[in-house]
């Protein structure tokens, strides 16, 4: 009974029906699972933080810090004016979630790696609007540092998945490369 059970809601058609394609598949469960996460850990940091505050988890290397992050990436944009701020870090995470959908549209139905790359990518984008839709900002709280001398920017789950999503990208280039690019021995 537990196996059939099991085998039933172990097995992505069982969840997703049988009709949706394995690309689509993967673009479901990945966002579910990279915006539920994602958006757990921010509110736990809401609610158990207050602004700059910090919790060392492994002394002189990394701790929790609840940064608000008003900028893109790295705080980047952060002290434009914030009638040009807000505006312009909703569009462009919408023109930019609308381009990768078009994208992974195209791509074939058992492309795992690509389509696996994009849905985080997608994830990622999708959980830090929320955060700009709902608080203005973006909650970041991962905090990488070396002996409080060297500091990595604070960043957040969202921001994994985009960057792991982008590292499989150049991944899958990079490969695609070497197969029509052979380098010949001897040459």
């Amino acid at each position: 009974m537990l196996n059939d059970y099991l085998k039933y809601y172990m097995n992505p058609s069982a969840i997703f029906g049988t009709k949706m394609k394995l690309k689509y598949k993967i673009l479901a469960l990945l966002t579910l699972i990279v915006i539920a996460l994602d958006q757990a850990t921010k509110s736990m940091i809401l609610e158990k933080f207050g602004l700059g505050m910090t919790l060392p988890i492994i002394p002189d290397y990394f701790n929790l810090t609840y940064v608000q992050n008003r900028g893109a990436a790295f705080g980047l944009g952060s002290q434009a004016d914030p009638s040009f701020r807000g505006p312009f870090f909703v569009v462009v995470p919408l023109v930019a979630l609308i381009s990768i959908g078009w994208v992974f549209r195209k791509l074939p139905d058992r492309d795992l790696k690509m389509s696996s790359a994009l849905s985080l990518v997608i994830a990622g984008a999708i959980g830090n609007l929320v955060d700009r839709l709902n608080l203005g900002f973006v909650v970041d709280f991962l905090d990488f540092h070396w002996h409080w001398a060297y500091h990595f920017p604070a960043f957040n789950v969202a921001d994994s998945a985009i960057c792991i999503g982008v590292g499989l990208l150049m991944l899958d280039l990079v490969q695609q490369d070497k197969k029509s690019n052979p380098v010949k021995k001897g040459a």
